[in-house]
């Protein structure tokens, strides 16, 4: 039932079902108002034309006796008369039913009538009166009375009277008849109603089914447009609406999905914050730092930011402008950028980008210590050179032999400056990408063992045992730069053989491992730190800080070999021991048969 009241047609019926019944009511209030004067108006008029008329039969005729058959077919169903030639007597009377006595005494007695015997005014009376029909019941009647002449000198009164039950009948069946129609036009009134509010409510039903699915996203619902009325307009407007829905919500999904592609494919750290300093996005790398930074920031408040951030977010949403810094946290270096958001006038919440600058860091810091460790590099040649050159110049060596000595110093360290040029031309080349390799196949263990077997001579003069072995099969082969390899393994058995002692091992050892082939230059030598481990293959880097130009190499060779064999899709590093010795050992891609 509630569900009805609450619907557009249950309001439409009831609005219409109220107003028509208003209407009835006052209609028939007024219908039952005229038709009850006009059935007393009727029988006062019924009842006059019948007294004028029996007051002419008897100035017609004269005897009273001789005109009362012609007034019995002149009395009206139901109506009673009574004639009396002198007050408080009846002379003649017609009355059927009961109570006739009653009745002609009591309209004899009555003292309005009295006047009619001395006058010729006619009197019209409601009086109450024994019932015709059942005993003990009063009933109203509606009396006339009326003057006639009943002899030349004789003023008599004819009094008639009818019961006004007749009337009330009358009135009854008439209203009767009203509240029929009343109650077959609230019949039709509620079927045009419901036929009336079911043709507008239908297509409003329709369309209310249809802002539902539109609500759940379905936005290629569409609506019946039956008519061309307002409602089919409506319909129409309905599933315009739907379509520039789903034209808007496409367009935000592809400027969303953008605006998540670029946030997932930036560099950058990018976190945005509301106003109460909640983090309402983050792309992927923002994620990994907060994920980094949790746990490792202690703070009161448990934010989940380092509380530099956290101040430069409240200066933000304080102050309402845009702020830059660089912080350090956590040993990382940060270009850190807030900006505020508006939401109109009013500032909503603030977007951090956090662009990582520690291999910036790095890099300066390898610039510096690569200009520093070039110029120490140098300092000492160049001075050596400087100070011999001006020895000969001064005729300071006593002997043609020792200028010679001088000058061959000389020319020794002009080969030490070309060859740290070279190495360093080299370097850059194979880091930038422009030095060119000339691959051919070659068999990697009779390679590896020329290259091993050339360095024996030497070893024999420093008392270090020098050996090869393999266990990778004879026809392994792999595509390679064979004068690079033996840049390589020349560096390598090189810095084996320079920092192992007298009587220590250099040992070549090939194998393969998975799809590669492994080849490792193991020595027993002093050793690297664990510290200095890692930082071997990095420029000028020098795990025996006190090795001078003269006793050792540029300190480029093993960055140049590092380069080498990433060129050529390998892998190099290096395992040591204090005291034990160190294994350094590269991996080259075998050629598949």
């Amino acid at each position: 039932m509630n569900r009805i009241w609450n619907s557009v047609v249950g309001k439409l019926w009831l609005t219409i079902l109220l107003l028509v019944s208003f209407v009835l009511f006052i209609v028939t209030v007024l219908l039952l108002e005229f038709l009850g004067n006009y059935h007393s108006e009727a029988v006062e008029d019924t009842l006059k034309q019948e007294a004028a008329t029996i007051a002419r039969v008897f100035n017609d005729y004269g005897e009273v006796s001789n005109s009362m058959t012609i007034i019995e077919d002149i009395l009206g169903p139901e109506t009673n008369a009574v004639i009396a030639e002198a007050p408080h007597e009846s002379t003649y009377y017609i009355h059927e039913g009961i109570h006739g006595e009653e009745v002609r005494e009591a309209i004899l007695n009555e003292p309005d009538f009295q006047k009619v015997f001395e006058t010729d005014q006619t009197v019209i009376k409601e009086m109450l009166l024994p019932s015709l029909t059942e005993e003990d019941m009063m009933e109203s009647y509606i009396v006339l009375a009326s003057p006639i002449h009943t002899g030349e000198e004789l003023h008599g009164t004819v009094f008639i009277y009818q019961s006004l039950e007749v009337m009330d009948r009358t009135a009854g069946r008439t209203t009767n008849i009203v509240f029929l129609s009343a109650f077959i036009a609230f019949l039709l009134t509620t079927f045009f109603a419901f036929f009336l509010s079911t043709r507008i409510t239908l297509p409003l039903r329709n369309m209310r089914e249809g802002a539902f699915e539109l609500a759940k996203g379905n936005f290629d619902t569409k609506v019946r447009a039956t008519s061309s009325d307002e409602i089919g307009q409506l319909a129409t407007a309905f599933n315009q609406m739907g379509r520039q829905l789903k034209h808007h919500v496409e367009v935000i999904n592809q400027e969303k999905e953008q605006l998540s592609s670029i946030l997932i494919s930036m560099a950058d750290a990018v976190i945005t914050f509301n106003q109460d300093r909640t983090i309402l996005l983050s792309n992927p790398l923002a994620e990994k730092l907060l994920q980094q930074w949790h746990g490792k920031i202690s703070s009161a408040e448990n934010e989940p930011l380092p509380p530099q951030m956290v101040h430069m977010l409240d200066h933000v949403l304080t102050f309402e402008e845009e702020i830059e810094e660089e912080l350090e946290i956590e040993g990382a270096y940060y270009a850190i950028t807030f900006s505020p958001l508006y939401s109109g006038e009013s500032i909503r919440g603030a977007v951090a980008v956090l662009h990582n600058m520690t291999e910036q860091h790095r890099l300066e810091k390898l610039r510096e210590d690569f200009i520093a460790n070039v110029s120490h590099e140098l300092r000492t040649p160049i001075a050596m050179l400087q100070g011999y050159s001006e020895a000969i110049l001064d005729d300071v060596g006593a002997t043609e032999e020792e200028r010679r000595e001088m000058t061959k110093i000389i020319y020794e360290e002009s080969q030490r400056m070309g060859r740290l040029v070279t190495d360093l031309l080299n370097l850059a080349r194979l880091e930038s990408g422009h030095m060119r390799l000339y691959k051919n196949v070659v068999q990697i263990n009779g390679m590896i063992e020329r290259m091993t077997m050339k360095f024996s001579q030497a070893a024999k003069e420093k008392g270090i045992h020098l050996s090869f072995k393999t266990s990778l099969d004879d026809w392994a082969a792999t595509e390679l730069d064979e004068d690079r390899i033996e840049q390589v393994m020349t560096n390598l058995i090189d810095n084996a053989m320079r920092h192992t002692p007298e009587e220590g091992h250099v040992m070549v050892n090939v194998e393969q491992e998975q799809g590669y082939a492994k080849i490792s230059v193991n020595d027993t030598g002093v050793g690297i730190t664990k510290e200095d481990l890692e930082y071997v293959f990095e420029r000028f880097y020098k795990a025996d800080k006190a090795r001078t130009l003269g006793k050792g190499g540029t300190g480029l060779g093993l960055a140049i070999a590092s380069n080498i064999i990433k060129a050529h899709g390998g892998e190099i590093y290096a395992e040591s021991e204090v005291g034990v010795g160190t294994s350094f050992i590269f991996l080259l891609p075998l050629k598949k048969m």
